[in-house]
């Protein structure tokens, strides 16, 4: 059984981490907004900038989004001409979303600004603390994936 000292200190240090994942949340998201997407359309948007070509079933999974919601959010950014849906030459049941050059060019402007908001916002850290956070928060996130199988 845990101590009464493991037990304040856990709880201590989850209410640090859901805070500082609550302003960096509300950050970006303010910043998606002032730049006419929500996060989901950010992310899918992201995910097609980097990595190309997707099919619609795999969105999901990769930006961590329920499958219904995917169709909604796809809609909308091919709406604004921001991607394009293609149909799959060799299976019928597949769909990719693609980005368009106008996503693209939007993406070539936005993301740069993305990134230097995330230094801005992470600059309190020097380059020795952000790496060494990093590696304490993949362990945390491995160590309780692997207790959740």
């Amino acid at each position: 059984m845990a101590s009464e000292k493991e037990r304040l200190e856990a709880l201590k240090l989850f209410i640090v981490l859901s805070r500082s994942h609550k302003v960096l949340h509300e950050a970006t998201n303010q910043f998606f907004q002032d730049n006419g997407l929500n996060p989901t359309e950010f992310a899918v948007l992201e995910l097609l900038f980097h990595k190309g070509r997707q099919p619609l079933q795999k969105i999901g999974n990769k930006i961590l989004l329920a499958s219904g919601s995917i169709t909604y959010v796809v809609d909308k950014l091919e709406r604004r001409g921001f991607i394009r849906r293609i149909a799959s030459e060799e299976d019928r049941r597949v769909t990719y979303a693609e980005i368009s050059e106008e996503g693209k060019a939007y993406m070539d402007e936005l993301f740069p600004r993305h990134e230097l908001q995330l230094v801005e916002l992470l600059n309190v850290l020097d380059d020795k603390e952000k790496a060494t956070l990093t590696e304490l928060l993949k362990k945390l996130g491995l160590s309780i994936k692997n207790l959740s199988n």
